[in-house]
């Protein structure tokens, strides 16, 4: 059961570490890596925003090697499973659900999934450094669902 909050805790503890690194690093100093993100190229699939995947997947890697080789910090593996089930959450709304990168889950139609597409559409809208909005995955600010709850009243 201990095992099991560590990962949950770490789990919901990342996506304030993602909004904290998306606010701070990709729209501060790590904005060359992050700028192609908002000003897309249609002729590539890939990005230097891509990188981000490798630098934010080394935190888990590593805790999932060292918990998994060295029994004293042997909590680390669990700390690295919330961070890589994160990560795989990130990936599947961001990269799939909401920029469609893999043509899947086009039709996922729910208020919670329509709140999250509505507030990194308004992420994007943005595209400079400057002046962004809703810098988190997967709880965007409240009115976002208020929105998509109100639009699943009217279409009901």
């Amino acid at each position: 059961m201990y095992n099991a909050l560590i990962i949950l805790a770490t789990f919901v503890g990342m996506e304030g570490v993602a909004w904290c690194a998306h606010k701070f690093l990709m729209h501060g100093f790590l904005w060359n890596l992050h700028e192609d993100h908002h000003k897309k190229n249609p002729t590539s699939f890939f990005e230097k925003n891509d990188y981000f995947f490798v630098i934010f997947a080394a935190p888990g890697i590593a805790c999932l090697a060292i918990g998994t080789f060295y029994e004293p910090l042997h909590w680390l593996m669990f700390i690295g499973t919330g961070i890589t089930i994160y990560g795989f959450a990130y990936f599947m709304v961001h990269d799939i659900f909401i920029h469609q990168r893999f043509k899947i889950l086009r039709n996922s139609d729910s208020f919670y999934f329509r709140a999250i597409r509505r507030a990194h559409k308004m992420h994007h809208k943005h595209l400079d450094k400057e002046e962004g909005e809703c810098f988190g995955m997967l709880w965007v600010p409240l009115k976002y669902f208020i929105e998509a709850l109100k639009r699943n009243k009217i279409h009901a």
